[in-house]
């Protein structure tokens, strides 16, 4: 179970994951030591999946944010479509969504005229495709990979 100190070394990490541990101990009150033992637990249970740095997307000519929907065939070719979606290295999620049942993948790339080449000879040649639909972002409000940490449904959820 998780416990408020707990919770608090998560939050500060999700904040800055490179933090020093010593000032992670001095946030919390704890032993530098004590601190490194509730992290490598956390890691452990799951709470902690990994640590990432997030690059400048315009550094390095991906500034473009697109969207596309990818519908499939109902045939025993489409069941490699994640995977192969997956592969594409300037996807950077794929989710099964309802609907017009497909998926959904979150592309960057330098412009449109790349986007246009990896929907025609990336996306759309990949077998079990039958349709792709796609939406350029225009503007971005907020990105960000960090998850709510409420303590009440964390207590609920450790607890069963």
């Amino acid at each position: 179970m998780l416990d408020a100190i707990s919770l608090k070394i998560l939050k500060i990490l999700q904040d800055k994951a490179r933090i020093p541990n010593v000032e992670v101990a001095r946030q919390v009150g704890l032993a530098p030591s004590a601190v490194l033992e509730r992290i490598r637990k956390l890691e452990k249970q799951g709470f902690i999946d990994g640590y990432e740095v997030r690059l400048n997307p315009r550094r390095f000519r991906r500034s473009l944010v697109g969207f596309i929907h990818v519908t499939v065939e109902s045939s025993p070719k489409a069941k490699n479509v994640a995977a192969l979606l997956a592969g594409i290295e300037e996807i950077q999620e794929v989710h099964f969504v309802t609907g017009d049942d497909g998926y959904l993948a979150k592309v960057r790339v330098a412009g449109p005229a790349e986007l246009d080449t990896l929907l025609r000879e990336r996306i759309r040649s990949i077998p079990g495709v039958s349709s792709t639909r796609s939406q350029i972002v225009m503007s971005t409000v907020k990105e960000t990979a960090r998850i709510p940490i409420d303590v009440l449904d964390l207590r609920k959820e450790t607890a069963s």
